[in-house]
């Protein structure tokens, strides 16, 4: 078991003993003070007596092995065992003292590393007869390449095609070698060049690679890393001629080796590395560390990870795969092996490690320990019900972090060059075309570059585009003076009458009406930091979703979350749509859901797969659909009213009731006078900008993410200029953009000081809240209509991805043969994570909300859930809609009873309104929380600091509940909370839908009664049958 005894923020110093040796036993071991004289240390020892009985565990290995920083990294941790007493066999004992003199151990932990005395070692074993962590005998094994190839054939493991050249005189049979001029045939085995020749030691790592005359011959010569170099380039072409070698087919890897880790049978870590064999310099990061990416494996590349630990009985060994042609083929076994610099190894490792040895020694010693096999193997977890039920698969869908605010600029554009471009592009095939590429977006500047030019000339006569508009298009790509295509991406869209006939339904059928392309730049948007550290904030909340989460949020060792991209039984998958920042905030989210450390962009491209298919997460908001065309028109109708709202408004504009909207129309009250304040705080807050910039001190004013007051000011006299038109009336799409950019101005903006901006902030929100929401539809039947065209594709994908649970997928399921010691071999957790933008997130709810899943009417927790939504102004950043999946394996197959579906809401980030503004609601999972903190301290979303003016990452959070947090916790998070976050649960009772409507589940078990508290989450369950249809 895990021990700690200090309170939370301070350390938890390991202490554990070194053998006679290097130090002499009773010295200073790790976690004594310098200071301490030697009877300081026996009334420490006194003080701090271990518990009786007591495991032993030694470490048997060279020291520049046994206090390397992974291995003291990793015994720290396994001393917060309470029956566990780590000690250290000095090199000086290992070496000189005979084994009767070696300190006794119950469990021995020794491994091979150069001039280490492994025959003593094997004599120690048998003389003690330790529970050996790794197997003595075999690592003598792995020390020769041709028994390793053997042992690997032997389990049907793939590995290239290879001969052996034993230059034996014993056996001149297998001493055969014909070298011409592009390949060697040994034994009778032809290998063309390249080839791959290793010498028959797995100590020489002098390994060459021989390439073909036609590209320049030579040899690429391998060698442990020497600095930043691990390997070099000969002009030498022939092989060699002494020694004994392993010759074999050379396997294309794109330049990446995968390293793979094992603890156990049961677990594997993986990393890349750039291929030593691609140009022999190492690629290290600014600490001076090889940069390796963290990868998935594969189920079959998990079950060789297991069959190469049990086959070599090395409980921690590493190997190395290469991936080429669509296989996976392990070309090298390394026995004992840690990863670096990876915290949350240090953890997995040694919870594993402890574990094992207290399973296999605890009754040996009557130690009053509790085998976690179950909660390890099977996920039995509480659902929100209290019952007990093995978590099947995971679904969530989650808005991009915070970023920087969007701007839009559109233009109808009749020149023959567009045409060309959009034709040249493949634009005619789909009627739409998105270029984002630099070489694609140099071609639209100059296109306009030239018209530009041809207008000032006053060559332009038959040049129908707007000079303004042009010109803004030319500023917008020139900014940053290069391209990047998260920064900015030009849509065109063709329109065979014309764009203002099509929008306004025109009859087409008249001559005069003539082809147009709608051209709709878009720049901005980018993930801030703040966006970053969000997205892996909640990425490391989101763990507590997981069986043995509750408690143990972002850092505990031995956490018990299913190690997502490390156990066998699970099946992870991570979708985004085509925006940068969305796809940024994946990869930022599975950094901190599976501990990973680094940079974004090798997540970016190892994990997170582009969902542009169908419109499973992309769309295109600048088509829309007729539906969408007329909600707009009523919008800025009833908007450009100049009169208080009366009954007859709040009808037409507000027909569900909703609570926020309700609210908003209250503070607007008339919507002409809240423009016309709104533009007037505009024009007021530009002419500040104006002012500041005048001053010499703002010269150099650095805002936050690099923006500078000129950007600031050229995007708010965009929406100065935009908002009211020549005729006086108002823009009333421009209210979203407008309170978009005063939210990030206050947010990261705050140090200016700028005056009004609080009242902008609460105007344009009230404003927002009205217009956003209802651009999605007005009455139900427009919000379901509307979402279907947005969603529908993803509602299918989900769907598919709860059926499939039930279906038998082989491919992600642990084989059968080799599940000994797992209670459940067939089964596996299924996780999938669609990252997307506002727009889905708005329509998927609104199906959840409006598709008749249940009748409100008879169902009264159903009715609590949709008031709370119904009280949510904004999906804010974050946003999370999440579905958990449970099967109870007691009841009949084809029961109700069987399965049990949780849906889960959080509206995200907190804004920067006012405190109490949220509306409250249930903490999560408050069945399994019986905790009065949690009663007093009830949730709340984290606060967005605003004023930041650099780019350090905000302390911006995201709004996954937060669980209680144990004592002892030696985690400082980087992010402020001064609440708990909480929940809305709610369970129903009742099945109903309505004709017409979109059914997503049928439930059958009645209501249990569950606690009110906190804030921040909404929880629907219901129990559904495997045949349910969507």
């Amino acid at each position: 078991m895990w021990s700690l005894t200090a309170s939370e923020g301070e350390s938890t110093t390991a202490h554990f003993f070194l053998g006679a040796g290097d130090e002499g036993l009773g010295t200073r071991g790790i976690g004594m003070r310098p200071e301490e004289s030697d009877s300081e240390l026996l009334e420490d020892e006194e003080d701090e007596v271990p518990p009786e009985p007591q495991i032993i565990v030694g470490i048997c290995a060279m020291t520049k092995k046994s206090k390397s920083k992974p291995m003291t990294q990793i015994l720290e941790r396994l001393c917060r065992f309470d029956y566990l007493t780590v000690i250290i066999l000095g090199e000086d004992v290992i070496l000189n003292e005979p084994v009767e003199n070696w300190p006794s151990c119950h469990c021995l932990i020794s491994f091979h590393s150069k001039g280490f005395p492994l025959d003593k070692a094997v004599a120690y074993s048998k003389l003690r007869n330790p529970f050996l962590i790794n197997d003595l005998a075999m690592q003598y094994y792995i020390q020769d390449r041709r028994e390793v190839y053997r042992i690997l054939q032997e389990e049907g493991i793939d590995l290239p095609r290879y001969a052996v050249l034993n230059r034996d005189p014993a056996r001149p049979e297998e001493c055969n070698l014909i070298e011409g001029e592009d390949q060697v045939e040994v034994n009778g085995a032809v290998f063309p060049k390249p080839f791959v020749e290793k010498p028959v030691s797995a100590e020489d790592h002098n390994v060459y690679i021989y390439y073909p005359s036609s590209a320049g011959g030579g040899s690429q010569r391998l060698f442990r890393k020497i600095g930043s170099r691990s390997s070099v380039y000969s002009p030498e072409s022939s092989v060699r001629k002494t020694g004994s070698y392993i010759y074999e087919e050379f396997m294309p890897t794109d330049g990446t080796d995968v390293k793979v880790y094992t603890v156990g049978p049961d677990y594997a870590h993986a990393e890349a590395r750039k291929s030593p064999a691609l140009d022999g310099k190492v690629e290290r990061d600014s600490e001076g560390k090889e940069i390796r990416y963290p990868v998935m494996l594969t189920a079959m590349e998990k079950l060789v990870a297991r069959k190469v630990c049990v086959a070599f009985k090395q409980t921690v060994c590493g190997f190395d795969l290469l991936r080429a042609n669509g296989h996976s083929f392990v070309c090298d076994v390394n026995g004992f092996s840690f990863v670096k610099n990876s915290m949350k190894y240090y953890d997995d490792c040694a919870k594993i490690l402890g574990n094992t040895i207290m399973r296999e020694l605890a009754p040996q010693f009557q130690i009053p320990w509790s085998i976690p096999t179950e909660a390890e193997d099977i996920p039995i977890v509480p659902t929100t019900s209290g019952t007990m039920m093995e978590l099947r698969c995971v679904i969530a869908i989650i808005r991009h972090g915070d970023r920087t605010p969007k701007q839009k600029m559109k233009m109808e554009v009749k020149h023959p060059r567009f045409f060309a471009l959009f034709e040249k592009h493949g634009g005619y095939k789909t009627g739409k075309l998105k270029l984002k590429r630099p070489e694609q977006l140099q071609e639209v500047l100059d296109i306009t570059r030239l018209l530009l030019a041809e207008l000032e000339k006053e060559l332009g006569g038959e040049i129908e585009e707007k000079t303004g508009k042009l010109e803004q298009l030319k500023s917008v790509l020139e900014m940053y003076g290069h391209f990047s295509g998260i920064n900015r991406k030009v849509q065109l869209t063709y329109y065979p009458h014309g764009v203002k006939a099509s929008n306004e339904g025109q009859d087409p059928q008249r001559e005069t009406l003539a082809p147009s392309l709608l051209l709709v730049l878009k720049w901005g948007g980018e993930l801030t930091p703040a966006g970053r550290v969000q997205a892996e904030e909640l990425g490391r909340a989101f763990c507590c979703m997981y069986p043995g989460g509750q408690g143990d949020y972002a850092g505990f060792p031995g956490c018990g979350l299913l190690r997502l991209h490390s156990t066998f039984r699970h099946d992870l998958k991570i979708y985004a749509s085509d925006e940068g920042r969305v796809q940024m905030t994946a990869a930022a989210f599975a950094k901190g859901l599976l501990a990973l450390e680094g940079e974004l962009t090798p997540i970016l491209v190892q994990m997170v797969k582009s969902a542009n298919m169908n419109g499973l997460l992309d769309s295109d908001g600048d088509s829309l659909s007729s539906c969408q065309h007329r909600v707009k028109a009523r919008l800025h109708h009833i908007l450009q009213q100049d009169a208080p709202f009366g009954p007859e408004d709040y009808d037409q504009l507000a027909p569900t009731r909703s609570t926020s909207l309700l609210n908003s129309m209250t503070i607007i009250q008339n919507p002409v006078k809240v423009c016309d304040q709104v533009f007037a705080l505009i024009e007021n807050l530009t002419h500040q900008i104006r002012e500041r910039m005048q001053d010499p001190r703002s010269v150099d004013l650095q805002l936050y993410h690099s923006e500078t007051l000129e950007l600031m000011l050229q995007r708010w006299s965009k929406l100065e200029r935009d908002f009211r038109q020549k005729s006086g009336r108002y823009d009333i799409s421009k209210i979203p953009d407008i309170y978009d950019c005063v939210k990030y101005d206050v947010q990261h903006n705050g140090s200016l000081g700028l005056q009004g901006t609080a009242e902008l902030l609460r105007l344009s929100k009230a404003l927002a809240d009205v217009v956003i929401p209802q651009e999605y539809g007005i009455s139900r039947e427009e919000k379901l209509e509307i979402a279907v065209g947005f969603c529908l594709p993803l509602l299918r994908k989900i769907l598919l991805d709860l059926q499939r649970t039930h279906e038998d997928e082989s491919v992600n399921k642990l084989h059968p043969l080799y599940s000994r010691g797992v209670l459940s071999p067939g089964r596996h957790v299924r996780t999938r994570l669609y990252f997307t933008s506002e727009s889905h997130v708005h329509s998927l709810l609104s199906v959840f909300r409006y598709g008749g899943l249940l009748d409100e009417t008879q169902d009264a927790q159903w009715q609590r859930a949709l008031d709370y939504l119904s009280a949510i102004s904004e999906l804010n950043y974050m946003t999370q809609i999440v579905i958990m999946l449970y099967e109870d394996n007691t009841q009949d197959p084809l029961s109700e009873e069987r399965f049990h579906v949780e849906l889960h809401f959080s509206p995200g980030v907190k804004g920067v309104e006012e405190e109490g503004s949220a509306p409250a609601g249930c903490g999560f999972r408050p069945a399994s929380s019986e905790n009065e903190e949690m009663k007093t301290n009830q949730g709340s979303m984290e606060n967005l600091c605003p004023g930041k003016a650099s780019d350090e990452p905000d302390r911006a959070l995201q709004t996954l509940p937060q669980p209680a947090e144990g004592p002892g916790l030696p985690r400082r998070s980087p992010l402020i909370r001064n609440r708990k976050a909480g929940s809305m649960e709610v369970l129903s009772e009742t099945s109903s839908s309505r004709p017409g409507g979109y059914r997503l589940f049928s439930s059958s078990r009645p209501p249990t009664e569950m606690k009110q508290s906190g804030l921040g989450t909404l929880f629907v369950w219901t129990e559904v049958s495997a045949g349910t249809e969507m």
